[in-house]
């Protein structure tokens, strides 16, 4: 019988394991696979300065992250009652100057320690579209609602990604040999420019990625993209704005990462903790019932056997969470 859909047949050349430190950077969507990957306890860092939507802004993150260039006061605007930074999400905003800058320094930081342990880079590109800030010439990570008076857009050309990213991943792997770096474009349609420039950025975005990979060994693609457009294709696996994917397009694209990405072996160890992080969402109507009793023993077992196994995993928030249970 014929198939009625396009499967996205997803075939990579790296594996993601538990030994691995992963750090990913990019659009939301990122924090929608980051999420997971934390869920079933693989050492991920997702996103330390914020989302970044664009290849420039998540370029440029990271060169400043391995530069260590400490923030100052000269690098934060006024906007309203908060102290802002253009290379910043806007979570790092403050009414105090100085909390926003130490905040700041201490994501700086922390990114810079992550580039160098990590064995696996996700980055996500979400748009080709950036916004120059007038006053400095910068393209900004974030504008803060600042004036759209105050801001050039354009869109980036292929060549320029691809030149930005080859002389980027240079760097990186002179400090990091072994660094696996994964691209992917996000499915998230970034509309604010109309559904045909939308398409014009995803498809600079591909273009682009297809060069970079063209020319390390090391840069791999993971198609979420295509996933969405062409294999689930329907509006019901978006969520209501109609922008994102839904939590079950999200789900699907994380089995298929699962699947062409992470060992069998791997996968297993997954299910199981999967389970027992299904269990403490569980509300229980009456904690004091032998019945509760039981699964609550049953979960402290199953959690003790495989940390036994794996004693680099941290459970401890999933023991505290079920001995709060357990009559005494």
């Amino acid at each position: 019988m014929a198939e009625f859909r396009t499967i996205v047949n997803v075939e990579t050349d790296f594996k993601i394991s538990y030994r691995d430190s992963v750090l990913m950077l990019g659009s939301c969507f990122t924090d929608n696979i980051g999420q997971r990957l934390a869920q079933a306890k693989i050492p991920v860092t997702v996103n330390p300065y914020g989302v970044l939507f664009n290849p420039e802004s998540i370029a440029a993150t990271i060169e400043n992250s391995l530069n260590i260039k400490p923030i100052a006061e000269s690098d934060l605007l006024r906007n309203g009652d908060l102290w802002v930074n253009l290379d910043f999400h806007g979570s790092f905003s403050s009414t105090d100057k100085y909390e926003a800058i130490e905040k700041m320094n201490a994501a700086a930081r922390l990114m810079n320690k992550k580039l160098s342990e990590a064995t696996i880079l996700f980055l996500t590109f979400g748009t080709a579209y950036v916004y120059k800030y007038l006053q400095t010439n910068k393209i900004a990570v974030n504008c803060h609602k600042l004036p759209g008076t105050s801001f050039q857009s354009y869109m980036l050309t292929a060549d320029e990604i691809a030149n930005r990213y080859t002389r980027l991943i240079d760097k990186l792997l002179k400090q990091n040999p072994n660094l696996q770096i994964v691209f992917t474009v996000s499915p998230i349609r970034h509309l604010r420019d109309g559904a045909h420039r939308n398409q014009l950025s995803k498809a600079t975005l591909l273009l682009a990625i297809d060069q970079i990979v063209s020319r390390f060994k090391q840069a791999h693609y993971f198609p979420s993209y295509e996933i969405l457009l062409d294999d689930l294709r329907d509006y019901r696996f978006y969520d209501t704005d109609m922008v994102h994917p839904s939590s079950l397009a999200v789900d699907y694209i994380w089995q298929q990462l699962r699947n062409s990405c992470i060992s069998p072996a791997n996968n297993q160890l997954i299910d199981e903790i999967m389970k027992i992080e299904t269990a403490v969402s569980h509300k229980p109507i009456n904690p004091q019932s032998a019945e509760f009793q039981k699964f609550t023993s049953i979960q402290l077992d199953c959690i003790k056997k495989i940390a036994q196994a794996h004693p680099n995993l941290d459970f401890s928030a999933e023991i505290k969470h079920f001995e709060q249970y357990v009559k005494n």
